[in-house]
């Protein structure tokens, strides 16, 4: 029989697990601009000095069969099944795959404002003098680019602004712990401080961490339904559009729900296993079989506190935390093999794809 045709947007987490899960059983096109992957999950080390955090694309994929464009889609037509490209190809498919992740709006242009995606315009700016640095965001992103910065270049003045309260999502031990790290790397922690735009902060340079919004934004234009406020696609519990079966959803552009976690949140712990679940729902249409829906359910919470203390937060299958938590040098040991796990998976999955069900929370 034919190989369907499947054409995968974006090389994230959520992409390329998805493409390497389909390469033996599909002719699989991955679109992404980028011949690097990029370790998202460690863009805070990049931020405050890092070398590196990508890796060859091409080694990630070698042997597989997957086929990678290098080149940006431009247009998605749903009906016609076709994706345009600015490379001047258009690419037609059976099943398409959405994972196009998300961005974080900066609220604010001009030279002062960074974004979680731009560690290297940031690390540039630490580099080029010791200043006044204001985070944005009380989560785990902003939590951990805060002391990392701050450990890194301890002549900044860093602070950390948050609407509600820092680490709203981990548990009374959990948050204690973070305020006693940032508090010992010299990170000023202001709470109850919502902020419109980086106009309104009295900052050498203000770095946004909240506010994340799905890159749907060529989802919303071909006319499949997507959730306005946070741009994600909307898909049934086998993650295909709720509007436009013929097009799977993953990671960040999915607004994807479990029985056991519910609503999953942007994150690369959902990233994996919804590009996973996306692959293995199209090899089971493939085969003439009903996809079944998503099982998933969270396990743990990893924070990085700088190079040399970490949390690690046990959670309940729906990311509500537990009191039980692992902390100091442990806990950033345990935090950097979860890390190093991300990639571990992708390549042994490009040789034996069916080791995506060792993706923790899966199952």
């Amino acid at each position: 029989m034919t190989k369907q045709r499947v054409v995968v947007l974006g090389g994230g987490y959520a992409g390329m697990t998805a493409a390497l899960r389909l390469a033996p059983y599909a002719r699989v096109t991955l679109v992404d601009p980028d011949d690097r992957f990029t370790e998202r999950v460690r863009q805070h080390e990049r931020a405050a000095g890092r070398p590196e955090v990508t890796h060859s694309r091409a080694r990630l994929l070698h042997g597989t069969g997957v086929e990678h464009l290098a080149a940006r889609a431009t247009a998605l037509d749903a009906d016609a099944r076709t994706v345009r490209t600015d490379s001047g190809r258009t690419l037609g498919y059976d099943r398409l795959v959405y994972a196009l992740g998300s961005h974080t709006d900066p609220r604010g242009a001009g030279e002062r404002a960074f974004t979680a995606e731009s560690p290297e315009a940031l690390h540039k700016r630490l580099l080029d003098g010791p200043g006044r640095l204001a985070v944005v965001g009380g989560g785990l992103t902003g939590i951990e680019m805060a002391a990392e910065i701050a450990e890194a270049h301890p002549r900044w003045e860093v602070r950390l602004l948050t609407g509600g309260q820092i680490g709203g999502g981990l548990s009374t031990r959990g948050r204690a712990h973070v305020r006693t790290v940032l508090g010992r790397l010299g990170v000023r922690v202001e709470e109850g401080r919502r902020i419109a735009d980086a106009q309104g902060v009295d900052a050498d340079a203000v770095l946004w961490t909240a506010a994340m919004r799905a890159a749907g934004g060529l989802a919303h234009d071909a006319g499949l339904d997507t959730d306005p406020l946070s741009g994600r696609i909307r898909v049934d519990a086998a993650l295909r559009s709720v509007s436009h079966p013929d097009v799977y959803a993953a990671g960040d552009a999915a607004a994807a729900r479990s029985p056991r976690a519910g609503a999953l949140r942007m994150a690369c712990a959902t990233a994996l296993p919804t590009g996973a679940h996306a692959a293995g729902a199209i090899i089971a249409e493939s085969r003439g079989a009903e996809p079944g829906p998503l099982s998933f359910g969270y396990v743990i919470q990893c924070v990085s506190l700088g190079r040399r203390d970490g949390l690690v937060q046990s959670v309940r299958a729906d990311d509500t935390p537990r009191e039980r938590v692992l902390t100091g040098r442990p806990a950033a040991l345990v935090k950097e093999q979860v890390v190093r796990s991300t990639l571990r998976i992708m390549k042994l999955t490009a040789r034996h794809p069916g080791a995506v069900r060792w993706i923790p929370g899966m199952g």
